[in-house]
């Protein structure tokens, strides 16, 4: 499943991040990285998706969270 398909107040482990290198390298700046364990705090339809992971919140767009790839941790 993608990140923009996850529901609020569960955790999930990052699978794969699909995109053009630029994408690849800012989304990996911020931690998120194969193998990341991150916890979905807010999922609204067309809002950002708010997730914490390494100590750290982080408001992602539903664009980029539809390149993200997720399962149940």
């Amino acid at each position: 499943m993608t990140l923009s398909d996850t529901q609020p107040d569960h955790d999930y482990i990052v699978v794969s991040v699909k995109g053009d290198r630029r994408f690849l390298s800012r989304i990996a700046s911020v931690g998120l990285t194969p193998g990341c364990k991150i916890t979905v705090l807010q999922n609204l339809k067309r809002r950002p998706v708010l997730v914490y992971t390494r100590n750290t919140q982080l408001a992602l767009d539903r664009d980029d969270c539809a390149a993200i790839q997720v399962e149940v941790a």
